[in-house]
């Protein structure tokens, strides 16, 4: 790998970082908004559930307009876009004395800028380089700076509303305008001239992919959706039990989320690295990952203290950091670059159905027993491990290689 595709790489991992932080540093603060705005715990699970739900209409766009315009045309913009949000929430917040509706309306601008920011991010590492070893690595780096941003965003959440409640919407434009920079600055993709297609034959060739693919592009898309469901979920569980049962809030409820974060970012670094270019490790990681995560859920079914339920998700977070970049290496080196963009986004956009419905559902989930939450996350981990065997081949031969 090259100096300046390492410097490149660097930028570009800013990007998934600055779209994490955006949204995981309000789960910690989110009990704390919930008691501000005097508003219930459905009503502001919302306030993930929107940015999430706009970005998942308008991803495959941002896929489409990337691989004819360029990745990073589209990037800029949606930081710009993000970053415009996240200063209406901040003023709202700041000057209106109800300002719940225009928070949700500046979310919902943050997610159109999300739409069009991480996820062209993943098939432009798969631009810069020809060697799918390279591209592995690259990924994992990428996926590491997304699990990293969930380690900080706790803490640093934590910390901001510590000085007013509604400081971590304002740090959202300011961690915008550092990626631009740094995209700006070391970010120069490949200059190949793309064939402009009627969008007609476009979508034409994209149903052909998914007719010739789709077994295990479903199916990927499928699991990407059921791992952010139950992580989402769970961080929203685990922020709301530490201050009710546990009496755990500000910085120090921070920290304690961030140990199972932090155990699945280093397992995500480890991953991309190790994995390369090899599809059937990219498939036992998957599985294996899923089966930790959801025996790991079965502890707390016998045992809810504190150190029993940080135990779980470590080990939860352990398995969703093997199963993440393997997932985002499968479904990138499978797809020649004129389309990757396209079906990236929709696996980034199933991704995002996950963060959306993992709050608001845990939400009604959590005024019942806690074994419930507990039983459906299960039930979805193991159902995931079951697809990735049966759908999911490890071979080099489903490369769609017919419309390059």
């Amino acid at each position: 790998m090259e100096k300046k595709q390492k410097w490149a790489l660097w930028a570009l991992s800013s990007v998934p970082l600055v779209m994490t932080l955006g949204n995981s540093m309000l789960i910690p603060i989110l009990p704390v908004i919930e008691r501000q705005l005097n508003i219930s715990h459905f009503q502001v699970s919302l306030i993930i559930t929107v940015y999430s739900i706009s970005a998942i209409l308008l991803i495959p766009i941002a896929g489409y307009l990337s691989d004819r315009w360029g990745r990073k045309k589209v990037i800029i913009p949606s930081l710009i876009i993000t970053a415009i949000g996240g200063i209406i929430t901040g003023w709202a917040s700041w000057k209106l004395a109800n300002p719940y509706m225009w928070i949700l309306i500046g979310r919902v601008i943050q997610g159109i800028g999300a739409a069009g920011a991480m996820p062209v991010v993943i098939p432009c590492v798969g631009d810069m380089f020809k060697d799918d070893d390279e591209v592995s690595k690259g990924l994992g780096l990428i996926e590491t700076s997304n699990t990293l941003g969930k380690v900080l965003s706790p803490i640093l959440g934590s910390a901001l509303a510590m000085i007013i409640w509604f400081m971590p919407f304002l740090f959202i434009p300011v961690l915008c305008a550092a990626a631009i920079i740094l995209i700006l600055m070391l970010v120069k993709p490949p200059t190949s001239k793309q064939e402009k297609v009627p969008v007609k034959e476009f979508i034409s060739v994209i149903k052909e992919i998914l007719h010739e693919n789709g077994r295990w592009l479903y199916t990927i898309f499928l699991i990407g959706a059921i791992i952010m469901f139950i992580l989402f979920g769970m961080l929203f569980y685990l922020s709301n039990v530490l201050e009710d049962r546990y009496h755990i809030n500000g910085i120090t409820k921070g920290f304690v989320l961030a140990i199972p974060l932090l155990a699945l970012s280093i397992t995500s670094y480890i991953t991309g690295k190790k994995i390369g270019d090899n599809q059937k490790a990219m498939k036992w990681c998957i599985c294996i990952g899923l089966v930790m995560l959801g025996g790991s859920l079965l502890i707390p079914l016998f045992s809810k203290s504190l150190y029993i339920l940080i135990a779980t998700f470590v080990i939860g977070g352990i398995g969703i950091g093997a199963a993440l970049p393997s997932l985002d290496a499968f479904v990138t080196e499978g797809i020649d670059k004129k389309h990757r963009g396209t079906v990236t986004s929709l696996y980034s956009s199933m991704r995002f159905i996950g963060v959306a419905a993992g709050p608001p559902i845990f939400s009604l989930l959590i005024k019942g027993t806690d074994n419930i939450i507990f039983y459906v996350s299960i039930a979805l981990s193991f159902i995931g491990a079951f697809l990735t065997l049966r759908f999911i081949k490890p071979t080099n031969e489903e490369k769609v290689s017919k419309h390059e």
